[in-house]
């Protein structure tokens, strides 16, 4: 089955609570379930990664910048600034019509990597804020030893009303393109990370990149389909960018035709369509392209503007009568 099997002039029926969009987006799970719109505030925990810290290795992902896939987190100053940091990280959305509720989100580098009771500490001062909804935590699969998982699972019984929600960074089922990017951890122990995760009842949002070097788009449709094998309440479609001074930049530097995998923006919107009609339409869509650190991009540009994607994809995906899970 391809899009041109659903013909233009039979319009499908979306469900309700997409409002309106072709996929079920983050936006109105939130919207549904709060009954007002949602930001999450990125924080940076002052944590590191072992990837970086010589216990994997010293250079983090190829992909990954020096503020650890974190930089617009606001930093925690101390342990006890918690609300100040949040506020910091209210001043963003200053532009925006906001609710009088917000999501904490703990981004930058490992967010369960460090000592159980600094980890306890932040994590309550968050859930313990009226405004606060829930917590999402940022994370790797191989960083959830057993204390990790007794805290979170006490955070669940104790705050039953917040959510607390696991992002795991997978970006890709293809052990060839994991070692590649150096993530460290092969696919059985996400699969376990899962598991484990889902016994506790806590959601688990995963993150994929479309574009990784020398990967085709059969395979990262691959990697997408891998997920509807999986309990996963939510998934982050992130175009791989370019950074400034990663190693994915010097390669990109050396060969930018074998490295940008999607010069064009519509390139990326073929891919990036079928993924979505390959999804099962019960799991939420976080994200779909990711917002690049203009003072640090360096490709593809066309991805700065975000508006404009996202505009374009909707057209298109209308045009060609396609949404979420028509494929799966």
């Amino acid at each position: 089955m391809t899009v041109s099997d659903f013909p233009a002039g039979n319009k499908i029926s979306l469900p309700e609570h997409w409002l309106g969009k072709p996929y079920y987006s983050l936006d109105a799970y939130f919207k549904q379930t709060f009954s007002q719109k949602i930001y999450k505030i990125s924080l940076d925990a002052g944590l590191t990664c072992p990837n970086r810290d010589g216990t994997l290795g010293r250079g983090g992902c190829i992909f990954c910048s020096s503020g650890g896939s974190g930089d617009f987190a606001a930093p925690l100053l101390d342990r006890a600034s918690i609300r100040e940091s949040l506020e910091k990280g209210k001043s963003l959305f200053r532009c925006k019509q906001t609710g009088s509720r917000f999501m904490a989100y703990f981004q930058a580098f490992t967010n369960t990597y460090g000592p159980v009771s600094y980890l306890e500490e932040i994590f309550r001062s968050a859930l313990d804020l009226k405004e606060i909804i829930g917590i999402s935590i940022a994370t790797r699969p191989d960083c959830l030893p057993g204390e990790v998982l007794s805290l979170l699972g006490r955070l669940k019984n104790e705050y039953p009303d917040k959510l607390i929600w696991i992002e795991l960074g997978l970006q890709t089922i293809h052990e060839n393109t994991a070692r590649f990017i150096r993530r460290g951890y092969e696919l059985p122990c996400f699969e376990k990370a899962v598991c484990s995760l889902t016994a506790l009842d806590i959601p688990v949002i995963v993150h994929l990149i479309l574009g990784l070097p020398g990967e085709s788009p059969a395979d990262m449709y691959a990697s997408v389909s891998y997920l509807n094998t999986l309990p996963v309440s939510g998934v982050k479609l992130q175009l791989l960018h370019i950074l400034k001074d990663t190693d994915l930049a010097a390669l990109y530097e050396k060969d930018p035709a074998s490295i940008c995998v999607f010069p064009e923006r519509d390139d990326y919107l073929a891919v990036l369509i079928r993924c979505l009609m390959l999804l099962s339409p019960d799991i939420v869509i976080h994200r779909v392209t990711g917002d690049g650190n203009r003072s640090l991009l360096i490709a593809p540009s066309w991805s700065l503007d975000k508006r404009g994607v996202l505009n374009a994809l909707h057209k298109q995906m209308k045009e060609q009568n396609a949404f979420q899970g028509a494929l799966y």
